[in-house]
C-alpha cells in the first residue's frame, strides 16, 4: 500500500480528511452498487449475444443452402438476374442507457421490396434464397447490436471494477492512515497543552505562599 502523505496536524486538516474519507466511502458504495447492476446486465447481454449468434449462423447456413441449389438449377447468370432490382438494406437500432452506459438495442433490418420492373428469380430455389438472405440480414443486425452492447457494458464493468479496487485498496486506506495520524497528533498536542495548563495553574497557586515564606 502507498504510504499516506504527511499532513500537518490541525483541526481543519482533521475535518478535511474526515470529509474526504466520507466521500470516498460513499463513492465506493455507489460504484459497487453500479458494478452489481452492470454485472447482471452483462450476463444477460452475453446470453442474448450467444442466442443471436446462433440464430444468425443458422439463417446464414440456410441461405447458403438455397443459394447453392439455385446456382445448380440456373447457373450464375440466373443469380445475376435475380440480384437485379434488389435495393440496399437499411439497418437501424435504438439506444438505451444503463447506469450511464449507452449501448444499442432493438436492431432491425429493412430490405426494400424488389422493383416491379425487375425480373423475378428464374427458379424457386433462388426465391427461397432471397427470403433466407433477408432473414440472415435481420438476424445479423440483431447479433451485431447484441455483441456491441455486451462489449460496451463489459468494458464498463472492467473499468468500474478497477475504480472500486483503487478506492478500497489504496485511496481509502491512505485517507484512514492520514486521519489516524492527525487525530493522534492532535490528541497528543491537547494532552501536552492540558499538562502545561495544570502546571501553570499549580505554579500560580503556589506563588503567593512562596512569597510569604520568604
Amino acid at each position: 500500500m502507498t504510504t499516506a502523505p504527511r499532513i500537518p496536524p490541525s483541526r481543519a486538516a482533521r475535518l478535511r480528511l474526515r470529509h474526504s474519507l466520507d466521500v470516498a466511502l460513499r463513492g465506493a458504495d455507489l460504484l459497487e452498487r453500479k458494478l452489481r447492476i452492470l454485472r447482471t446486465l452483462h450476463k444477460d447481454l452475453l446470453r442474448a449475444e450467444e442466442t443471436r449468434a446462433h440464430e444468425w449462423h443458422v439463417s446464414v447456413r440456410e441461405a447458403e443452402t438455397w443459394l447453392l441449389r439455385g446456382l445448380v438449377l440456373g447457373g450464375e447468370r440466373a443469380l445475376e438476374t435475380a440480384a437485379e432490382g434488389v435495393a440496399d438494406a437499411e439497418v437501424t437500432w435504438g439506444e438505451v442507457s444503463t447506469m450511464g452506459v449507452r449501448h444499442p438495442s432493438l436492431a432491425s433490418c429493412h430490405v426494400p421490396d424488389r422493383s416491379p420492373d425487375a425480373a423475378t428469380p428464374r427458379n424457386t430455389a433462388l426465391i427461397h434464397a432471397e427470403a433466407a438472405y433477408r432473414e440472415a440480414l435481420r438476424t445479423g443486425a440483431e447479433y451485431a447490436a447484441a455483441r456491441t452492447a455486451a462489449r460496451l457494458v463489459g468494458a464498463e464493468v472492467a473499468h468500474t471494477r478497477r475504480r472500486v479496487r483503487a478506492l478500497r485498496r489504496h485511496w481509502i486506506p491512505r485517507l484512514e492512515e492520514s486521519l489516524a495520524r492527525v487525530v493522534l497528533a492532535l490528541e497528543q498536542a491537547e494532552h501536552e497543552d492540558a499538562v502545561r495548563r495544570r502546571w501553570a495553574a499549580g505554579v500560580a497557586a503556589d506563588g503567593p505562599e512562596t512569597d510569604r515564606r520568604r
